[in-house]
C-alpha cells in the first residue's frame, strides 16, 4: 500500500478503536465480566427510581419519598400483589435500561444530523466521528495488521448501521439511530448482536458458547482457576445457561451480550432482595422496602433515587 494510503488507516487507529467502543457496545468485554465489581452506594440510586441529580433526592421530605417510592414499587409490582419478586425487579430495571439508551440516542442525535434533515447518513456519521469521509475497501484482505483490523472495525460499523436501517430510506432516524448506537436493547437487531458475540467468541462455529469460549484467553496456565474465573463460571451456569446444558444458546446469548442484559438486571435484583428480604421468603414487601428505604433508593431498580422525579405517566 502506498505511502500515503499507511498514513490515512494510521490516522483512523484511535478514531476506529473508539467509535467502536462507544456505539453498539456489549456490555461484556474479555477481562471485564464485572472484574473486581463493587456495588458502590451511588451505583444503587439508579436503577430503581430513574434520572435527576442525587443530591435532589435529599431534598425531599420523608413523607414525600416515601410517596414516590410506593408510585414507582406499584409500577414494578405486575400482578398487583403487593410483593415484588425477582422477574418483575428484573424487568424493571431492565426497562430503566432501556430508557437511559432512548435518552443518550435524542441527546447525541442533533449532533449526528449535521444538514438537520432528521437522518442521519452515514457520511454525516463518519464526518461526525472521523471529521471527514474515510473511503476503505471492504473487499480486500490487509496485509498489515494493525490496518486490516481496522477495516474489520469499519466493516462492523458498516455493516450494522444497514442493519439498523429498515425504513427503506437513506440514513437513519432517531428509531434507527437508536438501534444502532444501541443495538443489544432493539428487538430487531438481536440478529445483528447474536452474530457479532458469535463472530467473537464462538470458535468451534456451532453456533453456541461453551463456558470454555465464554471465560476466554484470560484463562490461569497453572492450573489453578482464578477467582476471576470461578466467579464467571458460578454466573456462566446461574445467570445465562438457563437449561443447564452447558453452552449458550441464542435466548442465553442474548441475556448475556445485551447491553440491558437480562442477568446483569437479575444479578442486581438478587443482590437487593438478598439485602432487604428480611422473611426469608425470596420477595420483597412494601413493609420491607419502606424498612430499606436507602438500600432501595440507592439502587438500579430507583435509577438512583431519579425515578422519584419522574412524572407519573413516564415512570
Amino acid at each position: 500500500m502506498a505511502t500515503t494510503g499507511r498514513m490515512k488507516y494510521s490516522s483512523l487507529t484511535i478514531a476506529l478503536f473508539v467509535m467502536h467502543c462507544t456505539f453498539g457496545q456489549s456490555s461484556h468485554n474479555k477481562g471485564q465480566h464485572y472484574v473486581g465489581h463493587q456495588q458502590h452506594p451511588d451505583h444503587n440510586m439508579d436503577l430503581l427510581l430513574g434520572t435527576e441529580e442525587g443530591d435532589e433526592i435529599n431534598k425531599l421530605r420523608p413523607s414525600e419519598q416515601r410517596d414516590k417510592m410506593m408510585e414507582v414499587l406499584k409500577k414494578i409490582d405486575i400482578d398487583s400483589n403487593k410483593q415484588l419478586n425477582s422477574e418483575e425487579i428484573t424487568l424493571w430495571i431492565q426497562h430503566v435500561y432501556r430508557k437511559y439508551a432512548f435518552v443518550d440516542a435524542k441527546e447525541r442525535f442533533p449532533s449526528f444530523d449535521t444538514n438537520n434533515d432528521g437522518v442521519v447518513s452515514w457520511e454525516e456519521y463518519n464526518k461526525v466521528v472521523h471529521a471527514q469521509a474515510f473511503n476503505i475497501d471492504e473487499n480486500a484482505i490487509l496485509e498489515d495488521p494493525e490496518q486490516e483490523s481496522l477495516r474489520f472495525l469499519h466493516m462492523k460499523e458498516k455493516k450494522r448501521f444497514n442493519f439498523a436501517d429498515v425504513d427503506g430510506t437513506p440514513g437513519l432516524n432517531l428509531t434507527e439511530f437508536l438501534a444502532f448506537t444501541h443495538p443489544s436493547e432493539v428487538d430487531h437487531m438481536a440478529d445483528f448482536t447474536i452474530e457479532d458475540v458469535l463472530t467473537d467468541y464462538d470458535k468451534d462455529k456451532d453456533g453456541f458458547i461453551n463456558l470454555h469460549e465464554f471465560i476466554g484467553d484470560i484463562q490461569n496456565n497453572d492450573g489453578d482457576p482464578s477467582l476471576w474465573e470461578i466467579e464467571e463460571t458460578v454466573r456462566f451456569k446461574n445467570l445465562y445457561d438457563e437449561d443447564k446444558d452447558g453452552k449458550l444458546n441464542r435466548e442465553e446469548q442474548l441475556r448475556w451480550v445485551a447491553p440491558n442484559s437480562y442477568g446483569s438486571a437479575r444479578e442486581e435484583a438478587i443482590r437487593l432482595i438478598k439485602e432487604m428480604d428480611q422473611d426469608g421468603d425470596g420477595r420483597l414487601s412494601e413493609e420491607e422496602v419502606l424498612k430499606n428505604q436507602d438500600i432501595f433508593m440507592n439502587s438500579e431498580i430507583t435509577d438512583y433515587g431519579r425515578q422519584l422525579y419522574e412524572p407519573h405517566d413516564e415512570l
